[in-house]
Protein backbone atom coordinates (compact mmCIF):
# COMPACT_ATOMS: atom_id res chain seq x y z
CA UNK A 1 0.00 0.00 0.00
CA UNK A 2 1.23 3.51 -0.78
CA UNK A 3 2.43 5.68 2.11
CA UNK A 4 -0.52 7.71 3.36
CA UNK A 5 0.97 9.91 6.10
CA UNK A 6 3.95 12.26 6.14
CA UNK A 7 5.38 14.52 8.87
CA UNK A 8 8.35 16.71 8.03
CA UNK A 9 9.95 20.12 7.70
CA UNK A 10 10.06 21.75 4.28
CA UNK A 11 12.35 24.46 2.97
CA UNK A 12 12.00 26.08 -0.45
CA UNK A 13 14.53 27.72 -2.76
CA UNK A 14 14.31 29.23 -6.25
CA UNK A 15 17.02 28.25 -8.74
CA UNK A 16 17.97 29.09 -12.28
CA UNK A 17 19.34 26.60 -14.82
CA UNK A 18 23.00 27.31 -14.06
CA UNK A 19 22.48 26.81 -10.32
CA UNK A 20 20.64 23.55 -10.95
CA UNK A 21 23.37 22.24 -13.23
CA UNK A 22 25.97 23.03 -10.55
CA UNK A 23 23.93 21.62 -7.66
CA UNK A 24 22.90 18.22 -9.06
CA UNK A 25 26.41 16.68 -9.19
CA UNK A 26 26.99 17.84 -5.60
CA UNK A 27 23.73 16.27 -4.45
CA UNK A 28 24.59 12.96 -6.06
CA UNK A 29 27.54 12.55 -3.68
CA UNK A 30 25.02 12.07 -0.85
CA UNK A 31 21.73 11.29 -2.58
CA UNK A 32 20.25 8.96 -5.21
CA UNK A 33 17.58 9.68 -7.82
CA UNK A 34 14.01 8.61 -7.19
CA UNK A 35 13.08 5.35 -8.92
CA UNK A 36 11.11 7.39 -11.48
CA UNK A 37 13.99 9.81 -12.11
CA UNK A 38 16.76 7.54 -13.29
CA UNK A 39 19.20 8.92 -15.90
CA UNK A 40 17.88 12.45 -15.54
CA UNK A 41 14.25 11.60 -16.22
CA UNK A 42 11.43 13.41 -14.46
CA UNK A 43 7.88 12.52 -13.53
CA UNK A 44 4.68 14.52 -13.75
CA UNK A 45 2.29 15.66 -11.01
CA UNK A 46 -1.28 16.79 -11.64
CA UNK A 47 -3.36 18.49 -8.94
CA UNK A 48 -6.80 19.90 -8.31
CA UNK A 49 -6.86 22.34 -5.37
CA UNK A 50 -10.13 22.80 -3.50
CA UNK A 51 -11.30 25.95 -1.79
CA UNK A 52 -14.40 27.75 -0.54
CA UNK A 53 -16.40 30.06 -2.82
CA UNK A 54 -14.58 33.08 -1.31
CA UNK A 55 -11.11 31.42 -1.44
CA UNK A 56 -10.93 31.44 2.35
CA UNK A 57 -8.40 28.61 2.58
CA UNK A 58 -5.75 30.19 0.39
CA UNK A 59 -6.34 33.69 1.76
CA UNK A 60 -5.83 32.32 5.28
CA UNK A 61 -2.70 30.48 4.15
CA UNK A 62 -1.19 33.62 2.60
CA UNK A 63 -1.60 35.45 5.92
CA UNK A 64 1.15 33.14 7.30
CA UNK A 65 -0.79 31.74 10.26
CA UNK A 66 0.56 29.29 12.82
CA UNK A 67 -1.87 26.67 11.52
CA UNK A 68 -3.16 26.18 7.99
CA UNK A 69 -4.56 23.38 5.87
CA UNK A 70 -5.49 22.64 2.28
CA UNK A 71 -7.14 19.88 0.32
CA UNK A 72 -6.01 18.68 -3.08
CA UNK A 73 -6.52 15.77 -5.44
CA UNK A 74 -3.31 14.40 -6.97
CA UNK A 75 -2.33 12.00 -9.72
CA UNK A 76 1.00 11.06 -11.26
CA UNK A 77 -0.55 10.27 -14.63
CA UNK A 78 -3.46 11.79 -16.51
CA UNK A 79 -6.33 9.40 -15.67
CA UNK A 80 -7.89 7.63 -18.64
CA UNK A 81 -10.65 5.99 -16.59
CA UNK A 82 -12.74 6.87 -13.56
CA UNK A 83 -11.32 3.66 -12.05
CA UNK A 84 -7.74 4.95 -12.15
CA UNK A 85 -5.99 5.43 -8.79
CA UNK A 86 -5.56 8.95 -7.40
CA UNK A 87 -4.67 10.49 -4.03
CA UNK A 88 -6.90 12.81 -2.04
CA UNK A 89 -4.59 14.75 0.28
CA UNK A 90 -5.13 16.88 3.35
CA UNK A 91 -2.01 18.94 3.99
CA UNK A 92 -1.58 20.73 7.30
CA UNK A 93 1.20 23.03 8.46
CA UNK A 94 1.53 23.62 12.18
CA UNK A 95 4.31 25.85 13.43
CA UNK A 96 6.50 25.03 10.46
CA UNK A 97 5.94 21.26 10.60
CA UNK A 98 4.14 19.78 7.60
CA UNK A 99 1.70 16.90 8.04
CA UNK A 100 0.37 15.35 4.85
CA UNK A 101 -2.42 12.80 5.07
CA UNK A 102 -3.87 11.09 2.03
CA UNK A 103 -6.22 8.36 0.96
CA UNK A 104 -5.93 6.20 -2.13
CA UNK A 105 -9.14 6.18 -4.16
CA UNK A 106 -10.45 5.74 -7.67
CA UNK A 107 -10.98 9.00 -9.52
CA UNK A 108 -14.76 8.57 -9.32
CA UNK A 109 -14.69 7.87 -5.58
CA UNK A 110 -12.44 10.87 -4.98
CA UNK A 111 -14.77 13.20 -6.87
CA UNK A 112 -17.75 11.78 -4.95
CA UNK A 113 -15.94 12.07 -1.62
CA UNK A 114 -15.42 15.82 -2.01
CA UNK A 115 -18.85 16.45 -3.56
CA UNK A 116 -20.82 14.50 -0.96
CA UNK A 117 -18.56 14.93 2.06
CA UNK A 118 -18.59 11.19 2.80
CA UNK A 119 -15.87 8.71 1.95
CA UNK A 120 -16.92 5.70 -0.15
CA UNK A 121 -16.69 2.56 1.97
CA UNK A 122 -15.86 0.26 -0.94
CA UNK A 123 -12.25 1.33 -1.51
CA UNK A 124 -9.89 -1.61 -0.79
CA UNK A 125 -6.88 0.67 -0.03
CA UNK A 126 -8.68 3.06 2.30
CA UNK A 127 -6.95 4.41 5.39
CA UNK A 128 -10.01 4.93 7.58
CA UNK A 129 -8.31 7.27 10.04
CA UNK A 130 -7.20 9.64 7.29
CA UNK A 131 -10.60 9.36 5.59
CA UNK A 132 -12.25 10.45 8.85
CA UNK A 133 -9.93 13.47 9.04
CA UNK A 134 -10.85 14.49 5.49
CA UNK A 135 -14.55 14.01 6.27
CA UNK A 136 -14.17 16.32 9.26
CA UNK A 137 -12.39 18.91 7.12
CA UNK A 138 -15.20 18.76 4.55
CA UNK A 139 -17.83 19.14 7.28
CA UNK A 140 -16.23 22.47 8.25
CA UNK A 141 -15.39 23.73 4.76
CA UNK A 142 -17.78 23.76 1.82
CA UNK A 143 -15.24 23.43 -0.96
CA UNK A 144 -15.25 22.94 -4.71
CA UNK A 145 -12.50 22.76 -7.37
CA UNK A 146 -10.62 26.07 -7.44
CA UNK A 147 -7.43 25.57 -9.46
CA UNK A 148 -5.60 23.01 -11.59
CA UNK A 149 -1.82 22.95 -11.19
CA UNK A 150 0.58 20.57 -12.93
CA UNK A 151 4.35 20.35 -13.15
CA UNK A 152 7.37 18.16 -13.81
CA UNK A 153 9.55 16.96 -10.93
CA UNK A 154 13.06 15.69 -10.39
CA UNK A 155 13.43 13.95 -7.02
CA UNK A 156 16.31 12.61 -4.92
CA UNK A 157 16.53 10.61 -1.67
CA UNK A 158 19.29 10.57 0.92
CA UNK A 159 21.55 7.53 0.59
CA UNK A 160 21.45 6.97 4.35
CA UNK A 161 18.09 8.56 5.14
CA UNK A 162 15.09 7.81 2.93
CA UNK A 163 13.03 10.43 4.78
CA UNK A 164 15.38 13.11 3.43
CA UNK A 165 14.28 14.31 0.00
CA UNK A 166 15.19 17.10 -2.39
CA UNK A 167 12.86 17.83 -5.29
CA UNK A 168 12.95 20.26 -8.21
CA UNK A 169 9.68 21.35 -9.81
CA UNK A 170 9.50 23.11 -13.17
CA UNK A 171 7.16 23.70 -16.11
CA UNK A 172 4.56 24.64 -13.50
CA UNK A 173 1.28 25.70 -15.07
CA UNK A 174 -2.19 26.48 -13.74
CA UNK A 175 -5.73 27.16 -14.86
CA UNK A 176 -9.13 28.00 -13.36
CA UNK A 177 -11.31 26.24 -15.90
CA UNK A 178 -11.62 22.59 -16.97
CA UNK A 179 -10.90 21.53 -13.39
CA UNK A 180 -10.74 17.79 -13.99
CA UNK A 181 -7.69 15.54 -13.66
CA UNK A 182 -8.70 13.46 -16.67
CA UNK A 183 -8.29 16.43 -19.03
CA UNK A 184 -4.95 17.29 -20.70
CA UNK A 185 -2.37 19.34 -18.84
CA UNK A 186 -2.27 22.96 -19.95
CA UNK A 187 -2.46 26.41 -18.42
CA UNK A 188 -0.62 29.62 -17.60
CA UNK A 189 3.03 29.28 -16.46
CA UNK A 190 3.69 30.07 -12.80
CA UNK A 191 7.48 30.08 -13.12
CA UNK A 192 9.70 31.70 -15.69
CA UNK A 193 11.37 29.49 -18.29
CA UNK A 194 14.52 27.95 -16.83
CA UNK A 195 13.35 28.54 -13.27
CA UNK A 196 13.12 25.70 -10.73
CA UNK A 197 11.45 25.44 -7.34
CA UNK A 198 13.62 23.33 -5.04
CA UNK A 199 12.08 21.80 -1.92
CA UNK A 200 14.14 20.23 0.85
CA UNK A 201 12.03 17.81 2.88
CA UNK A 202 13.35 16.24 6.07
CA UNK A 203 12.30 14.99 9.47
CA UNK A 204 15.38 16.21 11.35
CA UNK A 205 18.21 18.72 11.09
CA UNK A 206 19.60 19.94 7.78
CA UNK A 207 22.79 18.01 6.92
CA UNK A 208 25.93 20.13 7.30
CA UNK A 209 27.06 19.31 3.77
CA UNK A 210 23.79 20.63 2.35
CA UNK A 211 23.96 23.85 4.36
CA UNK A 212 27.49 24.47 3.09
CA UNK A 213 26.51 23.63 -0.48
CA UNK A 214 23.52 25.99 -0.48
CA UNK A 215 25.57 28.76 1.12
CA UNK A 216 28.31 28.30 -1.45
CA UNK A 217 25.80 28.66 -4.27
CA UNK A 218 24.17 31.64 -2.55
CA UNK A 219 20.82 29.89 -2.38
CA UNK A 220 18.54 31.22 0.34
CA UNK A 221 15.17 30.10 1.62
CA UNK A 222 12.07 31.62 0.09
CA UNK A 223 8.35 31.47 0.75
CA UNK A 224 6.58 30.08 -2.28
CA UNK A 225 3.27 28.28 -2.62
CA UNK A 226 2.15 27.09 -6.03
CA UNK A 227 -1.52 27.57 -5.21
CA UNK A 228 -0.68 30.81 -3.42
CA UNK A 229 1.14 32.13 -6.50
CA UNK A 230 -1.75 31.05 -8.71
CA UNK A 231 -4.21 32.91 -6.48
CA UNK A 232 -2.07 36.05 -6.43
CA UNK A 233 -1.90 35.99 -10.23
CA UNK A 234 -5.65 35.50 -10.39
CA UNK A 235 -6.23 38.47 -8.09
CA UNK A 236 -3.85 40.72 -10.01
CA UNK A 237 -4.99 39.85 -13.51
CA UNK A 238 -8.67 39.02 -13.07
CA UNK A 239 -9.94 40.69 -9.90
CA UNK A 240 -7.49 43.22 -8.39
CA UNK A 241 -9.96 44.12 -5.63
CA UNK A 242 -9.29 40.74 -4.05
CA UNK A 243 -5.66 41.63 -3.45
CA UNK A 244 -6.63 43.89 -0.57
CA UNK A 245 -8.06 40.91 1.29
CA UNK A 246 -4.75 39.21 2.08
Amino acid sequence: MAITTFKRYEMKFMLDQAQLDTLIPLLLEYMVPDAHCQEGKEYNIYNIYYDTHDSNLIRHSLSKPYYKEKLRLRSYTIPTSFNDQVFLELKKKIGGIVNKRRVVLTLKDAYDFVRLGKCPVSSPKLNKQVASEIEYFLSRNQVSPAAYISYKRLAYFGKDDKDFRVTFDYNVCSRRDDLFLELPSYGTPLLEKGQYLMEVKLSGAVPIWLSRTLSGLRLYKTNFSKYGKEYENYCTLVNPSLCANY
